[in-house]
């Protein structure tokens, strides 16, 4: 058992509006190698009885079979549906009298699962989640009411105009790239999915060369190294799957795309190349971004369409590091009639940014920000753990919580307009209007 400690101090939390005080506490993290050499991260806390066990495979979404998209979302979802000799009834009735949480989620990089429960319950809820990741059942029953469900979302997603803009601009900036298929699915590919290829699909995604571990909770570092023994020993070191994906090439084309829909209101979405998680200029894009439109009411964009005009309630922006292709997005839904000054407020504000990046103040309030709401995502057993499992996947180091601050507060504003000069373009904007008519600036 290899166990290191690092250490972060969490004392107040400092917004532009005041002062929240919150109770000084450290967390340590732990890294933990388990007797048969599996590695975890570990946040041990034994003030409430309560432990979290989050892990992650690469490889999500993005390696479903054209012809079987939504397998990855449909498999997931049936995972907890009976394992072993427990069938769907009596698998959930175990998760509900031991007070036990077992979920799975997938995205286009990763397949994560996560276990909490009580400290007293915890060997039931670790061989429970064995039997979902070795012996998931995927019988019939479960399986045609999953699949009818997961149906009966994409019937009403498809409605959404939202998701109908977001769809239309992930195909339009990644063409053929795995990342502009569905994750959800269609209807006809859900429905050709049979109980083969979930049984299948568990052969490949789930091995011990693509795994990562993060924990939480009244747990010491000794009984984490034999549950994930426990819990991942009986997978296979590899199943051969190449999980990586070949480079997105983006588009920068700056087009416009309008998709008719007979709506009240017409909805914006707008897109180009972002800029990847592990680029050494990621923190000053991080403030970049809250000072256009990722810090909701300080923003920018919100100052812009909604303070001062009123033709939105809503108006943001996001940094989508994806691994094979990033990407910067913003999105906007407002009356049709507002709809053109709408999108011509948000590119300009796009190209002040890239010509004149953030103010001096604007830097400070966006690493204030930044830096004070940090420890307000350790609220949660499970959120510790979850954040354990993120840092993990983009290499961050187990010192990561000590030192992220001091990265954000690295930031000049010479950076950040550097970077904002570097990454943002109206020219390569993807814009997509969903409503009854196009456009006009």
């Amino acid at each position: 058992m290899n166990v290191q400690n690092w250490g972060i101090a969490v004392a107040a939390v400092v917004f532009k509006w005041g002062l929240l005080v919150l109770p000084a506490y450290a967390i340590t993290v732990q890294e933990v190698r388990s007797p048969n050499g599996i590695n975890a991260y570990l946040v041990e806390d034994h003030t409430t009885p309560v432990v979290a066990i989050s892990f992650g495979f690469s490889g999500g979404s993005a390696l479903d079979p054209v012809e079987k998209l939504g397998l990855s979302n449909l498999a997931t979802s049936m995972l907890d549906e009976g394992a072993g000799d427990l069938d769907s009834f009596t698998f959930q009735s175990e998760l509900e009298d031991y007070a036990i949480s077992i979920r799975y989620n997938v995205d286009p990089d990763m397949t994560r699962g996560s276990l909490t429960t009580t400290s007293a319950h915890i060997e039931r809820g670790i061989e429970l989640t064995r039997l979902t990741l070795t012996q998931p059942r995927f019988d019939e029953e479960p399986l045609e009411r999953i699949r009818r469900q997961i149906l009966a979302f994409l019937a009403n997603r498809l409605e959404r105009p939202g998701y109908i803009a977001s769809r239309a601009l992930i195909k339009e900036l990644y063409g053929d790239h795995p990342y502009s298929r569905s994750s959800d699915g269609t209807p006809s590919s859900i429905a050709n999915i049979t109980q083969a290829d979930l049984l299948n699909w568990i052969k490949l995604r789930f091995a011990r060369d693509r795994l990562i571990v993060g924990a939480a909770g009244d747990i010491t570092p000794e009984k984490l190294g034999q549950a994930i023994d426990q819990l991942f020993g009986g997978l296979p070191e590899s199943s051969g799957l190449n999980s990586l994906l070949p480079e997105a090439d983006v588009s920068a084309e700056g087009q416009i795309v309008h998709v008719t829909k007979n709506l009240p209101q017409t909805i914006i979405y707008m897109g180009q190349p972002g800029i990847k998680r592990e680029d050494t200029d990621w923190y000053a894009a991080t403030v970049v971004d809250y000072v256009l439109g990722g810090g909701s009411f300080a923003s920018r964009l919100m100052d812009e369409v909604r303070e001062k005009r009123g033709l939105a309630y809503s108006v943001s922006s996001n940094l989508a590091p994806y691994d094979a292709g990033a990407i910067i997005t913003a999105a906007v839904g407002t009356r049709t009639e507002q709809a053109g000054e709408s999108l011509k407020i948000m590119r300009n504000e796009w190209d002040k940014m890239r010509k004149s990046g953030p103010t001096d103040d604007e830097v400070v309030d966006a690493k204030r920000y930044l830096t004070g709401a940090w420890p307000l995502r350790f609220t949660s057993t499970s959120s510790i753990a979850n954040i354990l499992l993120a840092v993990q996947r983009d290499n961050l180091g187990a010192d990561y919580l000590d030192k992220r601050n001091d990265l954000v507060e690295s930031v000049t504003a010479e950076d950040a307009r550097r970077v904002a000069n570097d990454l943002y373009d109206r020219d390569a904007l993807t814009v997509v209007i969903v409503g009854p008519e196009n456009v006009d600036e």
